[in-house]
């Protein structure tokens, strides 16, 4: 049956007024215009063909079917409050999603892809941890790990393949083509000790014996990174922690990517799989990083 409801836009404009006694107040309230609060009244009593106001100098009055609209709006609107205010708390009372994952990927590839999954799917929250290695998901109490698999793949867990790594030189733009650094021999070689093998695993995969004109070592491999970022030198880049930086042009990879024989992968329980989340959290990682297996 189809409802005989009067235009429902105006009723706010009523509702104020008439708890107000006061358009120029009802205007502030609803951050609208006193014409507003004003058109939306005269709309909502020729719809009804009633007075709804007796207007006075500085003031406005409910008439009697003012009154009555009134008491029901009132109630309309007090009962809608309360079915929102138990849909948020329903949605709050949902717990996020707990993921961990190793620092530097979440950094550099995993975070600005939230941000992403957040306006696409509000509804999906993630709690980030970040760590690396192996890891017993139900002591980390997590739900989800992304992990660089450079160690045997756990039996008691599912995992699925993100993709594999490849890697290879990258350095700024202007390194490059610069005097000192146009080619390998020249080139100041950037090192982390959290990778210390990188550059000899590189060179092994590439068949090549090249040596540094000058080396530095950092503590962490995001800070090699960002020192390749910052013009100090050339480091070894693996996808997925440089993919960003390749596209914008903020790095390059004049030798190519060769790969490593490790790859990324997700990891969950088995235990949590009555979770729909997880799966269409894990196909949406695998779609994020589908573009890294055409880039090497």
């Amino acid at each position: 049956m189809k409802r005989r409801l009067p235009p429902l836009s105006s009723l706010p404009a009523f509702e104020a007024a008439g708890r107000l006694g006061n358009f120029t107040r009802a205007a502030e309230e609803l951050h609208v215009t006193h014409g507003a609060v004003s058109r939306a009244i005269a709309q909502l009593e020729n719809r009804l063909g009633v007075e709804l106001f007796k207007r006075h100098a500085r003031r406005v009055s409910l008439t009697p079917a003012g009154q009555h609209l009134f008491r029901a709006t009132g109630t309309a609107f007090l009962a809608l409050e309360a079915s929102l205010e138990k849909l948020h708390e329903q949605d709050e009372a949902i717990p996020a999603l707990r993921l961990s994952c190793e620092p530097t990927l979440a950094m550099r590839w995993l975070m600005p892809r939230l941000g992403r999954l957040r306006r696409e799917r509000p509804e999906l929250k993630v709690e980030l941890h970040t760590a690396g290695g192996p890891i017993d998901l139900h002591d980390a109490e997590c739900d989800l790990a992304i992990r660089r698999l450079d160690f045997p793949r756990p039996g008691d867990l599912r995992t699925a393949t993100l993709c594999p790594e490849y890697a290879g030189p990258v350095c700024h733009p202007k390194c490059w083509n610069g005097v000192l650094e146009q080619d390998l021999f020249k080139a100041r070689w950037l090192h982390s000790r959290t990778r210390p093998q990188a550059w000899a695993v590189w060179c092994r995969a590439s068949n090549t014996a090249y040596q540094p004109a000058g080396e530095q070592h950092f503590d962490h491999f995001y800070f090699t990174l960002q020192a390749a970022l910052d013009q100090l030198g050339t480091a070894i880049g693996p996808l997925p922690l440089v993919y960003d930086d390749l596209q914008e042009n903020r790095l390059i990879a004049p030798c190519g990517m060769q790969a490593t024989g490790v790859e990324y992968v997700v990891m969950s329980r088995e235990s949590r799989e009555e979770d729909a989340r997880i799966p269409h959290f894990v196909s949406w990682l695998q779609q994020q990083a589908a573009p890294l297996w055409r880039l090497h």
